[in-house]
């Protein structure tokens, strides 16, 4: 894994008040919102965005999964903290943290897949040493 990956990388989100529910807690779907600007940025770490590098622009989640542990609520400041945990041949697994200060409140599985008309293609190497 290439230093970048190695290390986790961490982004700051703030609830807003619309993500909130009748409950007073964010709607559960929002986590997905969260995790998707975390990738973006963290793939803004990498240098991808802005690049030469394809990949970024044929990826699709193909499977995500989520565990929640705790509840935000509106005006919380979270912290998404975003690594690889699996790099394949043509799809790659981001395990995404949200926490509140030091209370973990979500668990989130991302598995993308990179696909060009449809069909799965290769990562290209210069996205899978960012990756490795």
């Amino acid at each position: 894994m290439s230093q970048a990956a190695k290390t986790p990388f961490s982004t700051p989100i703030r609830v807003r008040w619309s993500e909130a529910d009748p409950q007073g807690v964010v709607f559960n779907g929002n986590y997905l919102v969260y995790a998707d600007a975390a990738g973006t940025e963290y793939f803004r770490h990498l240098g991808v965005l802005g690049s030469d590098i394809e990949d970024f622009y044929q990826l699709y989640v193909v499977d995500a999964h989520l565990s929640f542990k705790a509840p935000a609520r509106a005006d919380d400041l979270l912290t998404c903290t975003v690594q690889p945990t699996r790099v394949g041949t043509s799809s790659f697994t981001l395990s995404v943290t949200v926490r509140r200060d030091t209370t973990d409140l979500t668990e989130i599985t991302l598995t993308y897949v990179r696909a060009i008309n449809g069909k799965s293609t290769p990562l290209s190497e210069t996205f899978l040493a960012l990756l490795k």
